[in-house]
């Protein structure tokens, strides 16, 4: 029986240092799986792939497929088995349903909204559904051993202050969270003493690594994202639209609307006028959003920005 060490390698700063960790210790069976969310940023995508040569190990890359869930929404459209449809918002999400190959849209699509604090179901769906799947299962559907490492820190979040180091999850599957005591300092340092460059991203002002933008970052995460990635903002705008033209009421926005701090009672919420860019203009403001904040405004997008202190570093 044999024990395989999976570590899921994300970009970021934390599953990077889970692997320099197994590294240094000599683990055996080493594999790494990069579970690919469609919603990240094209630097994080040329970091996985730069830290595949930089460590001289395979990275699998998977993905999930919505194609199913697609289809199945579809026919129940056109059965009429969804309650609060009606014809023409029937026919145009059939227009809509359609596939990209991209998973977080599709997922999107087939919810009719996009994932939010309260539901955040694009964690199960987008990387822990297709690693289990097609990474987990084949090896302990022959008894294999499967250690999961994770690179979880206690001091991430309050959510992850209690979290066990190790735990048997049953049938031979086991999670392993090696750093789980580590502070942020010694995460880079880790990088540091390895000889790895930490991604890009994290001297271009962004805290976390990962979906851009992520359902939950703050006004100032926004505020950096729109600077220097107007793109990204572009890509949500288009994602909005075809996400809103799949659902039953016309309107999706990226961010939960009830949540924009911006909004009244009674308004009533539609991507066109409370979507991305609505949530942007936000962002580049001070006092409650009464005012434009102007040292935001006049920042230069191409200076480095660290909130861990990697510009002083150098």
């Amino acid at each position: 029986m044999k024990q395989h060490n999976i570590i899921s390698v994300s970009g970021g700063k934390d599953s990077t240092a889970t692997v320099l960790l197994a590294l240094a210790l000599e683990t055996e069976n080493i594999q790494l799986v990069f579970a690919d969310t469609g919603h990240e940023h094209p630097l994080t995508y040329d970091y996985v792939d730069y830290l595949s040569d930089a460590v001289s190990l395979p990275i699998r890359k998977v993905k999930a497929d919505f194609s199913m869930q697609i289809e199945r929404k579809r026919r129940k459209l056109l059965a009429g088995e969804l309650p609060g449809w009606t014809d023409a918002a029937t026919e145009r999400a059939l227009q809509a349903l359609v596939p990209t190959g991209n998973p977080f849209l599709d997922m999107c699509m087939w919810k009719s909204r996009f994932p939010s604090t309260k539901a955040r179901f694009c964690t199960e769906h987008l990387k822990r559904d297709p690693i289990i799947e097609q990474v987990f299962l084949p090896l302990l559907d022959a008894e294999e051993i499967v250690w999961s490492w994770q690179g979880i820190r206690r001091d991430e979040s309050p959510a992850r202050r209690y979290a066990k180091e190790f735990e048997e999850v049953g049938g031979g599957l086991f999670n392993y969270r090696p750093i789980a005591r580590w502070t942020a300092k010694s995460v880079f340092e880790a990088h540091d003493y390895m000889g790895i460059k930490p991604n890009p991203l994290y001297k271009m002002g962004m805290g976390r690594v990962g979906c851009m933008p992520c359902v939950n970052c703050n006004k100032n995460e926004l505020q950096n994202i729109a600077l220097r990635f107007p793109e990204e903002v572009e890509r949500v705008r288009e994602w909005e639209r075809l996400v809103s033209e799949a659902s039953r009421r016309e309107s999706a926005t990226f961010f939960y609307g009830i949540s924009d701090p911006t909004a009244h009672k009674t308004d009533t919420i539609h991507y066109k006028t409370h979507g991305i860019d609505r949530m942007v203009e936000w962002s580049q403001t001070t006092r409650g959003g009464r005012q434009l904040d102007l040292i935001a405004a006049s920042a230069d997008p191409t200076a480095c920005s660290s909130a861990y202190g990697l510009c002083d570093a150098g």
